[in-house]
This record gives structure tokens, sequence and C-alpha cells, in this order.
């Protein structure tokens, strides 16, 4: 994953009170972060790494043809001014276009030297036409958000979390357009990642050419730099600062070092790169976007590695994303509602066209289907159905005499039965389905099929604002999650059949508590129940696992995710942005300490649950190595950073 920041003077320029500003990401750090979270990544993206290098030495790149790939644009918007334009969109993919297949006006840019390494890379973008379930689209799916201002931690790609949640990767590129906080400009998620979060996301005032786009990151370049990285490109200098000892895995491109940033004058020399330099107007640089004009021959090798037989992103090359549907579309979003013992309504979005539909249903150990034809509406009730048991259904559109396929098959289970769980809180299977229940009441219930997902809505009081959660009696791996509205407060998650608990104390005061329970790589029993209990409390629950001595009203601490904080850039010229993410409310100190001990700037700051940034002024600070704290009572953690302007 790859993150662009803006400076404290892009933020100005915004506003439009002065008129220079750098581009900056941390994009080594965000990528070492994410391969030290995901193991299984490390060796995918070795894999990928090996295939590039035998495509290379095949010259593979010669046999290649040209790739269209569909493109999804997610507009994640707050308020009417981040919710940009079709216009603005068509802006953008018309740069992309331009870009790859060096088409741009201003190709005639690039010194004479490296003309004949500038490649049209042969990839193209196009909106997509019709939807991963096969109906027509126009490439773009608008979500209102009462979140105004995301970060790499990529909730905007879930719809639970206040995004969008993403199309199939293997046929979709997908572009999320949002507000990022912090002065982001955007990030792009490395070739290897997972399927969920694939894709790259771009502030709203940095996309396309028209709207919202502001200067000097006003010609979609912003685009263009973050799909290189999804194409596995990495930055021109290699990451290294200024030691002259990074690489790019490319060939063609000069040494050279660290970023450049505006518009440098031709050329440009460091690392003995004389006498043309640094191609400072590559798009995998960091200059203005009116300086960006190229992608060379090697960078191109590894973008077509990928479309290769065998290569990461293969998948794209038969995508049917960028055609009309010609057929019938397939419902969508299946569910079942108002299930009881013997009865359970089916319903589905319908498909653009569809003159009726076609209903499958079985018992989920069955082998056969029974069939309703005709259907002219997007419900059906079906009865006479046994208590406690397991069904699936699909559905299938008809359009004229034509009909498409059948929608993959949704499960449900009628209530009842089921070796006496109660289970009666069905259906409520999704955070905005959730039912209401007592505190302080013990109940069974059950996870009756791989689908079922059980969710519970609870409050507390000014005077009762202590929960301790229990889930027990588990027959298989369950687990846990405690929610407030959108955000997600705590997780259980112990292996097993372990019981699961959560102890949140001084919580604020709200209606809209959620409890999730669900089953660990689909884990369910229809035989089985789980025991539930949500205590509510006017005293803190311990969180020791002790049961005497008197009890004590404590502020719950900050506990730092992944045993720190991030700190970027660093090294650093003008400002820092500490990046702290929180597990709980509280009151942090942040402090940067010269190397005597001296405390040289200071922040005392209430964070919220999740990532926060504290943007530090570092102009009135010297040259050299400097200590950033983060603090809360006893607890602290500590980063070295280096001033260096």
């Amino acid at each position: 994953m790859r993150k662009l920041l803006l400076s404290t003077l892009a933020l100005l320029l915004f506003a439009g009170v002065l008129s220079a500003q750098h581009r900056t990401c941390a994009a080594e750090e965000v990528l070492q972060q994410q391969l030290q979270n995901n193991p299984a990544m490390r060796q995918e993206v070795e894999n990928i790494m090996r295939h590039t290098e035998q495509f290379i030495q095949q010259n593979g790149a010669h046999d290649r043809t040209v790739v269209t790939i569909p493109v999804v644009v997610h507009v994640v918007y707050f308020n009417s001014t981040q919710n940009i334009s079709d216009a603005q969109i068509a802006t953008q993919i018309d740069v992309l276009n331009a870009d790859f297949r060096r088409t741009n006006a201003d190709a005639g840019n690039t010194p004479g030297v490296w003309t004949g390494i500038a490649a049209d890379c042969e990839v193209n973008f196009c909106m997509a036409q019709q939807d991963p379930s096969g109906n027509a689209t126009n490439g773009i799916v608008r979500k209102s958000t009462t979140v105004n201002g995301f970060s790499t931690n990529d909730a905007v790609k879930y719809t639970a979390q206040g995004g969008s949640n993403i199309w199939d990767r293997n046929k979709y590129l997908n572009l999320w357009v949002c507000n990022l906080s912090g002065g982001l400009l955007g990030y792009a998620q490395f070739p290897g990642g997972p399927a969920a979060t694939d894709g790259v996301v771009c502030d709203y005032a940095y996309f396309g050419t028209i709207g919202t786009a502001t200067a000097p990151f006003d010609k979609g370049r912003t685009a263009t730099h973050e799909v290189g990285h999804w194409l596995n490109c990495y930055h021109i200098w290699g990451d290294d600062g200024t030691s002259c000892n990074g690489t790019d895995q490319v060939g063609d491109t000069p040494n050279q070092a660290d970023e450049n940033y505006g518009c440098p004058s031709f050329p440009t020399i460091s690392c003995s790169n004389g006498p043309n330099g640094d191609m400072f107007m590559n798009y995998m640089d960091y200059t203005d976007d009116a300086c960006m004009n190229l992608f060379t021959t090697g960078q191109k090798t590894r973008m077509q590695a990928l479309f290769a037989s065998g290569g990461f992103r293969n998948s794209l090359t038969t995508s049917n994303g960028c055609d009309a549907p010609t057929g019938c579309g397939t419902p969508s979003n299946l569910a079942a509602t108002n299930i009881t013992n013997t009865s359970a309504t089916l319903g589905w979005t319908g498909v653009s066209g569809a003159t009726s539909y076609n209903l499958q249903w079985k018992l989920n150990s069955a082998t056969t289907w029974t069939t309703v034809s005709g259907l002219t509406t997007t419900s059906h009730n079906l009865s006479g159905l046994t208590a406690g048991t397991v069904y699936n259904f699909q559905v299938q559109a008809v359009c004229g005499s034509s009909s498409g396929s059948y929608s993959s098959p949704v499960s449900f289970t009628t209530t009842g039965g089921g070796g006496g769980c109660a289970d009666a809180y069905e259906p409520n299977n999704s955070r905005t389905a959730a039912k209401t229940i007592p505190v302080n009441t013990t109940f069974t219930a059950q996870i009756a099929s791989s689908t079922d997902k059980d969710w519970y809505k609870f409050s507390n009081t000014s005077s009762q604002k202590h929960f301790k959660l229990e889930l027990t009696t588990l027959p298989f791996d369950y687990d846990l999650k405690l929610y407030r509205s959108a955000t997600l407060l705590a997780t259980s998650e112990n292996a097993g059949t372990t019981n699961e608990t959560i102890i949140y104390n001084n919580g604020t005061v709200s209606t809209a508590y959620t409890a999730y329970i669900y089953g660990y790589n689909g884990a369910s029993s229809n035989t089985q129940c789980y025991t539930f209990r949500v205590n509510r409390s006017g005293t803190p629950y311990r969180t020791d696992g002790s049961t005497d001595g008197p009890e004590e009203t404590i502020e719950i601490p900050v506990i730092f995710e992944n045993a720190g904080f991030g700190l970027f850039p660093n090294p650093a010229m003008s400002q820092v942005t500490v990046e702290v993410p929180v597990e709980q409310e509280s009151d942090v100190t942040v402090s940067i300490i010269d190397p005597s001990g001296k405390v040289a700037l200071q922040q005392n700051s209430t964070l919220v649950k999740g990532e926060n940034q504290l943007v530090f002024d570092l102009n009135s600070l010297p040259n050299g190595v400097y200590f950033v704290q983060v603090r809360n009572g006893e607890i602290a953690k500590t980063r070295k950073l280096v001033v260096q302007k």
C-alpha cells in the first residue's frame, strides 16, 4: 500500500494562501507494516518477484498485447462537495489512458536522451459497463457516509465502516474517491495484498482535472502514480533516502538520491548520475503533476509481467467488465426475512429489463431443487418448512425470450427446533438488522449455517456505563465483537471453544451498541446452542480476571496497536505527522525531545478510538536527531526522528 501526504503548506494552498507544496509518501514504511501483519502476503510478494524476473529474462513484454482494465469508481462522500461529478471522473480515466499509452499531451516534454525508452505501457482503462452480477452499470458507485476523513486503515473499502465494498479484484480495478484525513493525497495496494482491500484510494481534491481538482496536483497524476504502484512499480529512487544504494527494480531508470519535488530543471544530477541526472519527470517520482510525463520500458515490463500467464493480475485480461450486458443480469442481495418455524419471505434486488423471475429452493442437505417459476415481484413467501432447519435458495431473471444465470445460493435457518435453542432474534444477520435484547439476561441461540451471523443491539445509561459481554457454551470456534454504531470498540477471538469475553468500561452513553457473534472460518451448528449475556453495571468490571477485593473506577489506558505509532515523513523537513492508532478514547501527550532530553515541542490531545493524526511544525527546530514520545499515564512509546532540511 502506498500513502501520499500533504505538508502543512499543502493545506494552506488548498485554502488559496500559498502557491507551493510537496508530494510526500510513506511508501516503504506502510508496505513493511503490511508485510509484517500478513506473513502470507510476504510469500505472495516473493512469488510475484520471481515471476517478474523470469518474465524479464524471457523478454516476455515483446509478446504482450494491449490489456484493457475495467474500472469501478467508489465515490464515498460526506457532503455535496466531495460527491464529485461523473464528468470529473471521466477526466481521470482519460488521464490514465493517456499516461499509460504515452499519448499524454506533455509527452514532448520528455528530454531527448530518454525518448527512446519512454514507453507505451499498452494498458487501457474503461469505466465498467457491467457489475459483478452481470447487470448494466456506468462504473460509478456513490455512497453517502457519516465519516468525514478516512485514513490508510482501509475503512473506506468496507460498507460496514462507512465506505463501499470492493468489486471482485480479479475483474476490476477499484478506485475509491473520498476525503482523506491528515493531508493524504492517496494510497494503493501492491500486487499480493488481501483481496478485500485491493485497489487505489484518492482524495477527492486530487482526482481528475476539473471540479475539485487542486493545483499543483490537478492533472490526474496522483491516480497515475498510485495505479503505477498497483501495477508493481516502486518509487524511482528506491526509498533509500540519499544513500544512492536503493533500487526500484528497473534497469533503465537512473540511480538518484531521494525524491524530487516541484518542477526541477534538466539536468538535475545526484548519485554521480550525470550528464543526464535524475529522471524527475517519471510518474513514480514526487514532482508536481505538470512535470510528470513518462513511464519507461523497464517499468512497462514489470506491469506486463502481471498480465502474463501465471501473473498476479492475469485474470483481468479475461474480464468482461468493459462489455455491456447482452442478456439478462443476475439478481443480487438475496436475503430471507420474516423467518418463522415454518415459513420465510425470500427477497432479492431486481434486474433491469427483467419480466419475471424463477426461484429455486431446497434443504441444505438435498441435491435437487424445487423451482417456482414466473414470479413478477422481487419477493416470495415460502411456507410448509421444518422448524430449526437450514434451507438454500437462488434466483434467476427472465428478460423476454432470454434468461440470465442463477445467483449464488443463499442459506437461511427456520426458527425453533435445533436442540432446544431459542434463536428468537432472527433475522439479525447485519448490524442494521440487529435485534434489541435486554441486558443482564442470559439466552441461547444458534449460528445455524456458515452464512448465519448474529447481531444484537443494547444500550447503557449515565448511571450504568459499564459492559461485560459473555459468550459461553460454544459448540465450535465462535468469536465476538463490540460496536458502537459503525465503530469497532473491542474484539474477542479466542481459539477453539474457549469462552469469549469483552469488558468495556466507561463507555459513551448510547443506544447504538451492538454485539456481533460469528463462526470462525464458517463454523456453525444447527443442533447446538451458544449462550450469550450482556451484563451492565454502575461500577467498572475487572480486567485482571480477579473477583475479590474492592473494585476501583479507573481510566482505561490507551493501547497502542502493533506496539507503536506511525511517524512520517522520516527524515522530515518542515513538518512531521504522528499517527496514533488507539483502542480506547483517552488523553495522550505527544512530545518531540531533543538529544539533551529537553522537550522541544509538545501537544496534549484527546484521542478517539481508531487512527488519530497530530501534525508538528518543525521549522523552529535545527537539523538533527530527535525523539518522538507518545505517553498516556505510565504507558509510553518512543521513536527516533531525523530533521533534515
